[in-house]
């Protein structure tokens, strides 16, 4: 119970500070009275709007606001389009999550079992091919992958849609493309260009550590007592790289959700990273600012879900702790 509370305080500290900082670039960029009033405004106007936004208050008082009504899930008001910024979030995640799901799912469906297979066989002839390959991965940005990925299945081969979210059915809760055959196929081209770093990554973070596990002194005796390679492999090494497996995938997904902003313009889907971008573009600071604490919020939770993973997957973690 100390190892979980302990890190379910640090997570709940670093989301106040991430929320801090965003509430400071909320408070200190951008004008909210230009942006909401119009140009022939009165003065009473002015000062209505003055206070409801609470731009009278002293900056603590504004930040203890800005805290009570995100978790009452009001975010403000979006400077470019005046709508709230929760309904904005609402109507784009959907598309992100899906998308970082069915990337998460191919780099764990490729991944895992090609790094595995290398780490196993280094020196096999296929094992060295998917080396090479994913040095390609690692070191191809997700812009070129996507315009090749493009060209070929899109342009050349016409299989696949190089744009938009295909059919998508409306759940009451939630929109999803993965229950239509057209949203399969929108998916697939840019799900597969933002899991190709992770694919890589994996390949070669479970190679190395599958050969350093080989050469450990446990692995030996094992050897020593006659236990098949099969075993050797497949229960015992495997079990000891699990724990920066697990770590390095949910970081992974944080980052896929958090750095789709490239793959979603290139192939215009209608995301959190879209709606980023063209916050950008628009100067729209509290747009911006949300964003920035929901992708802090999407990497602690994941690392807080995966520390509390450890001691189930292995106990010397909990002795390490006491």
């Amino acid at each position: 119970m100390n190892y979980a509370a302990s890190r379910i305080v640090q997570t709940v500290i670093v989301l106040l500070v991430i929320s801090f900082i965003a509430f400071l670039l909320v408070a200190n960029i951008g004008d909210p009275l230009a942006a909401l009033l119009s140009a022939d405004a009165t003065v009473n106007e002015r000062l209505e709007l003055i206070a409801k936004l609470g731009l009278d208050q002293p900056l603590w008082t504004r930040f203890l606001h800005f805290i009570g009504n995100m978790l009452q899930g009001d975010f403000g008001f979006s400077y470019r389009t005046q709508d709230p910024v929760a309904n904005l979030i609402a109507e784009r995640l959907p598309a992100t999550v899906e998308l970082a799901f069915v990337s998460l799912l191919i780099t764990i469906v490729v991944g895992v079992p090609a790094g595995i297979y290398c780490g196993v066989n280094p020196n096999s002839l296929f094992g060295r091919f998917i080396m090479l390959i994913s040095t390609a991965g690692i070191t191809l940005p997700n812009f070129v992958v996507g315009i090749l990925l493009i060209a070929v299945f899109s342009v050349q081969l016409g299989l696949l849609p190089s744009f938009g979210r295909g059919t998508v059915i409306d759940l009451g809760f939630w929109k999803t493309g993965l229950l239509s055959v057209s949203g399969w196929r929108a998916i697939l081209l840019p799900a597969a260009t933002l899991s190709t770093f992770q694919v890589a990554f994996i390949i070669r973070m479970l190679r190395t550590q599958l050969m350093e596990v080989g050469q450990s002194e446990h692995i030996r005796f094992a050897r020593a007592r006659g236990l098949s390679e099969a075993r050797i492999w497949y229960v015992y090494a495997i079990r000891n790289t699990l724990l920066p497996v697990i770590t390095m995938l949910g970081l992974q997904l944080g980052n896929i959700i958090a750095f789709s902003v490239v793959t979603e313009n290139v192939f215009a889907w209608p995301g959190l990273g879209s709606l980023f971008l063209q916050s950008i573009q628009g100067a729209d600071i509290p747009v911006i600012a949300i964003y920035l604490i929901f992708v802090g919020l999407v990497f602690m939770v994941i690392n807080l879900v995966v520390e509390l993973l450890y001691p189930l997957i292995d106990a010397r973690v909990l002795r390490r702790q006491s």
